[in-house]
């Protein structure tokens, strides 16, 4: 049983301010100005076109948190924060940390969710600068996973990859990167078109990975495939939806062709992993139907969509997501 005492939940309670803090630092681009720079707030200010008392307040707790270093007047970024949170790097998450930002005010407003059972925030992604930073974001916490994955996943003979709900192609795109034999398509909204084909174009895959418009509850899956990747997309949609869209990728499969589902996988008794149990309520504020699944409830669906051999891959993505597979 975790024990607490005052000062540990008053600590858990305002933890929001250092996630303010971090929020605000991205939202005006204070790291990526700074770059490998040494700056005043002053110059910082006149750059960025704020108030000289905010921005020294601002670079001030950015660095008592240890995002920047302080000496003397001027500022830097340390080599974690030029590596993740300057826009010119290859490793930049600050568009999943802007993605947060967006959901912080829903997030204010859990009791009444919790008290009438209704997501309060309509569409979190309601606009071109909210659909960027989910969309990178989804780019940025892939990164950190597909280039592992798709070397670990055998798909020795497998020549037909299907990323339903795909995003920017990430996994399609390491997926053929670790497979030379592999062609792949991207299914998901029009309006993620023009973000995907220029992540493909980025890792110069156009002519091997393919952006396919398709609303997948409502749309018929074009094409059969011997590969179906469903990363983080069920836990939008409840049981019911779950299922269509399990039945449709089984369907869009030749006989002998297998389906992985990523996503945070909820212990069978549901009060665990920490990260998958925050999760469930974030699906609940911003989602009708959402939730984080247990792996009974993953396997059942599975199965009820005609897979067989389901397992669970040994896999544990950095916040307890988990992969399962079921074959045709």
């Amino acid at each position: 049983m975790t024990q607490w005492n005052e000062g540990e939940l008053l600590a858990l309670s305002g933890k929001y301010w250092h996630t303010c803090t971090l929020h605000a630092g991205v939202k005006l681009g204070i790291f990526s100005e700074i770059g490998e720079d040494h700056v005043s707030a002053g110059e910082l200010a006149e750059r960025i076109d704020v108030g000289e008392r905010g921005v020294t307040a601002l670079l001030n707790a950015l660095s008592a948190m240890g995002l920047l270093e302080k000496a003397g007047s001027r500022y830097a970024n340390t080599p974690d924060t030029r590596n993740l949170l300057v826009k010119s790097s290859p490793h930049y998450i600050g568009h999943m940390i802007m993605h947060h930002h967006h959901l912080v005010e829903p997030w204010s407003r859990l009791d009444e969710v919790v008290r009438s059972g209704k997501s309060v925030s309509g569409d979190p992604i309601r606009d071109d600068e909210s659909r960027e930073s989910f969309l990178m974001g989804m780019f940025n916490l892939a990164m950190s996973i597909a280039p592992h994955v798709s070397r670990e996943i055998d798909l020795q003979g497998k020549t037909r990859f299907l990323d339903l709900g795909g995003g920017p192609g990430t996994y399609a795109i390491h997926f053929c990167l670790a497979n030379p034999l592999l062609h792949a398509t991207v299914a998901d909204l029009s309006t993620t078109r023009p973000f995907a084909e220029k992540t493909i174009a980025r890792f110069d895959l156009s002519t091997r990975v393919r952006f396919m418009p398709c609303d997948y509850l409502n749309d018929a899956i074009e094409g059969t495939y011997d590969v179906a990747w469903l990363s983080h997309i069920l836990h939008g949609e409840g049981p019911d939806e779950c299922l269509k869209i399990l039945e449709k990728a089984v369907s869009a499969l030749d006989a002998g062709g297998n389906l992985f589902i990523h996503e945070f996988i909820l212990d069978n008794t549901s009060d665990g992993p920490l990260f998958p149990a925050l999760f469930y309520l974030n699906m609940l504020i911003n989602t009708e139907k959402g939730r984080a699944y247990t792996e009974d409830q993953l396997h059942g669906m599975m199965k009820k969509a005609g897979l067989s051999q389901i397992k669970r891959l040994p896999f544990k993505g950095p916040t307890d997501s988990g992969i399962m597979v079921g074959k045709k």
